[in-house]
């Protein structure tokens, strides 16, 4: 069991659309992927920055964890950071016995087909911290 990488930094917006075109134009990055992701209520554009990617994430629907997020910062922002592991299971059973509070106790569904598991912020310094697999 390890964890092999940072595999994503998230980061919530008010508009996909909008934030593409400056991440595009402004920073010189190509869009190589838009999905909804229906399981977290969100649409999300990828950005590979040097084998690490950059998610943006829109809300679908104001029940979405990124909705939530984007009422108490307006102007959007980090979100969380997401490690990829060969053993999603195990890292959650590590961190259960370490005594963090899984926000998934079992993995979900995530973009690119991926299955992922949230920890809880009030556990981890106040990151939200994804696991997910390779």
């Amino acid at each position: 069991m390890s964890i092999n990488k940072i595999d994503h930094l998230g980061i919530a917006v008010k508009s996909l659309d909008e934030t593409i075109k400056y991440y595009e134009e402004a920073l010189g990055l190509k869009c190589e992927h838009v999905e909804e992701v229906a399981s977290q209520k969100v649409r999300t554009a990828f950005f590979n920055v040097g084998g690490t990617h950059v998610e943006l994430l829109e809300p679908t629907s104001p029940e979405s964890p990124i909705a939530k997020f984007l009422e108490k910062n307006p102007n959007g922002g980090i979100h969380h950071v997401a490690f990829g592991t060969d053993d999603l299971v195990g890292q959650l059973a590590t961190a259960k016995n370490a005594g963090v509070r899984l926000i998934n106790e079992t993995p979900v569904a995530g973009a690119h087909g991926k299955q992922v598991a949230f920890l809880h912020p009030k556990n981890t310094f106040g990151v939200l911290t994804e696991f997910c697999t390779e």
